[in-house]
């Protein structure tokens, strides 16, 4: 592991210059994970990252101390007052790390699928990745007018998501729905009213589940691609959900219904 005492530091300026700054993130093709649950993720999953950044504070925490001797190679370790100008959380994380952003590759499976439209909620959309990643979705993709899959705070609330799934940034999301349907997969949208009860909706086979936007709901282009419309029964009254909970229902009434399917197979 390698001292470093200068905020002029290379590697130190550009951990900062990503934590501050989308466009950066965006235009370099690189993010920053915080915290030893993430960064330890992502070392298990994907590999190492380029750069790891610890305090010397935190190097007194066994756990902190094991990631980063792991680690040891990309270590940087820095003072206290120096990672407390560079880390977005508390500075009690202790540990940064800059990666290289994952890209999803257009061949992987896509048998299990979420489409993201136009969802802006940096805590919805890292909340709904982590529910993705619990209910065995194979692919989620988000349209160009979604929050950043890469930012701190979706990074935060899918707490690894990223790294257990192929995130597909930035897609034209009515030509994958498109093209999806037409080779034979189904795409389940979620409507406030109006649609088949999701608990009598046929949710097995290749499906790409299609969520909208917090106010607005689907786009009708993209409605206009749906091969079955679901509604969520509300008896109490609710006029709707929020979007991470209306998600985290629907997928895991797929997972009742493909569970039930495999177990009837065998």
């Amino acid at each position: 592991m390698q001292r470093i005492t200068s905020a002029s530091n290379a590697r130190l300026a550009q951990a900062a210059r990503l934590i501050e700054s989308s466009r950066d993130r965006r235009k370099s093709g690189r993010c920053v994970l915080e915290g030893e649950h993430l960064i330890g993720v992502y070392a298990e999953r994907i590999g190492t990252p380029e750069t790891v950044i610890v305090s010397e504070t935190a190097l007194a925490r066994p756990t902190t101390a094991a990631l980063a001797r792991r680690l040891d190679g990309v270590t940087l370790v820095v003072p206290e007052k120096l990672f407390a100008g560079l880390a977005t959380l508390p500075v009690g994380v202790g540990i940064i790390a800059v990666i290289a952003t994952p890209q999803a590759s257009p061949h992987g499976a896509s048998d299990f699928c979420v489409v993201i439209e136009d969802l802006q909620d940096p805590g919805n959309v890292g909340s709904i990745l982590r529910t993705c990643a619990a209910a065995g979705v194979d692919r989620v993709l988000l349209s160009k007018g979604s929050a950043f899959a890469w930012s701190p705070k979706v990074l935060r609330a899918a707490q690894g998501a990223h790294f257990l799934l192929e995130v597909e940034e930035g897609a034209d999301v009515l030509a994958w729905c498109t093209r999806y349907a037409g080779t034979g997969g189904r795409i389940v949208g979620t409507v406030v009213d109006g649609g088949t009860s999701l608990f009598g909706a046929p949710l097995t086979g290749r499906i790409a589940i299609a969520l909208g936007n917090e106010g607005s709901g689907l786009s009708e282009a993209l409605q206009a691609c749906i091969t079955t419309r679901v509604t969520i029964p509300m008896p109490g009254g609710m006029e709707s959900l929020n979007a991470a909970a209306a998600a985290a229902i629907c997928l895991y009434e797929c997972v009742r219904q493909r569970t039930r399917g495999a177990a009837a197979r065998q």
